[in-house]
C-alpha cells in the first residue's frame, strides 16, 4: 500500500498540518466553465480575468466548483468538530477503530484564552502565566490519567471502539482526506478566518488560504475584493 505524497506541507497548531494532495484545474478552468454556457473560448489573460471578477462580484458561484482540492489534514477534534460542519465535501476519517493513542495524539493550547465578554461563543486575551502553568500541569495529568486508563482497557482485551471511551474527546487528533471544490472551500476559508471563529480552526483556514492564493490567484484576488469579509 502506498502513500499519496502531498504537493505541500503546512505545519499548524503543536501537533498539526495541512497537506496538498492533489488540485484538478486553476483559474483558466474557471473562466472556461463559465464561457461553455456559450460555446466560448479564452479571450486572453485580461479579458479572462475580467470575467473572473464579475463572477465573484455578481455571485455566479457555479463555475468555481469546477476546482477541486484535496488535502490531508491533522486536527484535533475541538477544531474537526467545527469542520465536518461544512457539508458540501467529501471526508475520510482516521478510525479508532482501527488505530491506538499514544502521547502524541494530544493537543496542547498555547495559551488559555478568557470568555468572551461580548462573545458567548468567543474567547479574549489569556490567563496570566502563573495560572496558565497550573492548568498546564492539570491537563498533562488528565491527558496521562486518560492514557493509562484507555492502556488498561486495551491490556485486558477491550475492542479498541470501547477503550477509546476513556479519551478526552476534544483533544485527541486525528488525520483525515477532505475533498473539496473552491466554491465550498471558499465559504469555509471567509467562516473560519473571521475574527469570531475559535482561534484553533482560524489557523487552519489561514494554511487553507495561503494554499487557495498560490493556487488561483485571480479568483483569490476576486474573493479578497468581493467575498472574504462578508463574515465581518
Amino acid at each position: 500500500m502506498t502513500t499519496q505524497q502531498p504537493l505541500d506541507h503546512i505545519p499548524v497548531l503543536d501537533k498539526g498540518f495541512v497537506e496538498v494532495l492533489d488540485v484538478m484545474g486553476d483559474d483558466n478552468a474557471i473562466v472556461a466553465a463559465a464561457r461553455v454556457s456559450f460555446l466560448g473560448e479564452s479571450k486572453g489573460p485580461d479579458r479572462d480575468k475580467k470575467l473572473l471578477f464579475y463572477l465573484m462580484r455578481h455571485d455566479h458561484g457555479t463555475p468555481f466548483e469546477m476546482v477541486v482540492f484535496k488535502f490531508r489534514v491533522r486536527a484535533p477534534e475541538v477544531a474537526f468538530r467545527q469542520w465536518v460542519r461544512h457539508r458540501i465535501g467529501s471526508f475520510n476519517v482516521q478510525s479508532r477503530r482501527y488505530t491506538e493513542v499514544d502521547e502524541t495524539d494530544y493537543y496542547h493550547p498555547p495559551a488559555w484564552r478568557m470568555q468572551s465578554e461580548s462573545n458567548k461563543q468567543g474567547s479574549e486575551g489569556a490567563l496570566d502565566d502563573v495560572a496558565a502553568a497550573q492548568l498546564d500541569a492539570r491537563l498533562e495529568e488528565v491527558y496521562r490519567a486518560c492514557t493509562a486508563a484507555y492502556q488498561d482497557a486495551l491490556a485486558a482485551g477491550v475492542a479498541r471502539e470501547l477503550a477509546r471511551l476513556f479519551l478526552p474527546g476534544f483533544a485527541v487528533y486525528s488525520t483525515f482526506i477532505w475533498t473539496v471544490n473552491a466554491r465550498a472551500l471558499m465559504n469555509f476559508i471567509r467562516l473560519r478566518m473571521a475574527p469570531d471563529a475559535q482561534w484553533e480552526i482560524q489557523q487552519y483556514a489561514r494554511a487553507l488560504w495561503g494554499v487557495f492564493q498560490a493556487r488561483l490567484p485571480w479568483t483569490a484576488e476576486a474573493f479578497a475584493t468581493y467575498q472574504l469579509h462578508k463574515a465581518e
